[in-house]
């Protein structure tokens, strides 16, 4: 097998052969690429059938390279990175303050906090094409999957101006119904014994508690969700004591605020966008809205 043979392949079957490799499933890499499952499969057995090779081997998980796959998987990740530069590149030259800027942030912050800034800035330009892009997973800058990142933790990607835009206070939180049922902790150490609601398999916030002297684990947790906003419903529905940002809580009548002296966490709110892009006046002109809007969130 010639790994150089992959440069006479259609560049749109190399990108359907890396995200099958990463996701493991062709049901993953639809949902990466945006492609149908039975387009990627076509995708699969035309590379295939072009290199003459099993590139994959199907097991019931989904779909596992096989020692073809991986030795081809690093010359079409530099493709894929030669592709990415390219685009940066030729994006980065356009000077119309018109177009599309995607805008990648995690799935509470794209639901509670950036549609109204989003709505303003199409009022001031309407030229602005606006994809939000509603995602707890860390989208890949360099390769152009968005033009600009808000994040909740300090972006150390190359290549990237990244800005620091404050941090939101973090509180403690439970529905009327659940303080009507189960009565309001008083004390620190009567949180201990109400119902939590977490998350499931990620540890941010044991990791969190554990910050602040809290030692719990998954099972203090009695209902565990790691969609944000899902988790939050729950909260708001009366599943137990949440932790959520005051900004969005404050806006949520069904919710009352326990020990607000309490000393919780905040959480960083950070910008960042390719170097590449920092020139492209569309892009700036979203970063720089981005970060005067969020800025006046933050100090709220």
């Amino acid at each position: 097998m010639n790994v150089n043979s992959l440069a006479s392949l259609d560049w749109s079957l190399i990108q359907s052969f890396i995200a099958v490799a990463e996701a493991g499933s062709l049901t993953g890499a639809a949902k990466r690429l945006g492609h149908s499952q039975p387009t990627l499969g076509r995708h699969i057995t035309q590379i295939e059938n072009a290199l003459g090779v099993q590139l994959f081997s199907r097991v019931a998980r989904g779909y596992e390279l096989t020692e073809y796959g991986h030795a081809l998987l690093p010359a079409a990740r530099d493709m894929q990175a030669a592709a990415a530069r390219l685009s940066l590149a030729a994006a980065g030259q356009a000077q119309s303050l018109s177009g599309v800027v995607r805008v990648t942030a995690s799935v509470m912050f794209s639901h509670h906090i950036l549609p109204p800034i989003l709505a303003r800035l199409r009022a001031f330009e309407p030229d602005i094409e606006v994809e939000l892009n509603a995602s707890d997973t860390t989208d890949n800058l360099l390769f152009h999957e968005a033009d600009i990142a808000v994040r909740m933790f300090r972006p150390e990607q190359l290549d990237t101006i990244t800005r620091h835009i404050g941090d939101m206070d973090l509180g403690i939180y439970a529905a009327k119904s659940y303080i009507e049922r189960k009565g309001m902790p008083i004390t620190h150490l009567d949180l201990n014994h109400h119902d939590w609601v977490g998350y499931d398999r990620s540890d941010l916030i044991i990791k969190g508690m554990r910050a602040l002297g809290w030692h719990v684990d998954r099972r203090f947790f009695a209902t565990r969700c790691d969609n944000q906003t899902a988790y939050w419903e729950l909260v708001r529905a009366g599943c137990g004591i949440g932790i959520a940002l005051k900004t969005i809580a404050s806006k949520t009548p069904e919710v009352v605020e326990i020990l607000p002296d309490t000393v919780t966490d905040v959480l960083p709110i950070w910008l960042t966008a390719p170097e590449a892009l920092r020139n492209t006046p569309r892009i700036r002109r979203v970063y720089d809205y981005l970060a005067e809007e969020l800025s006046r969130v933050a100090g709220a």
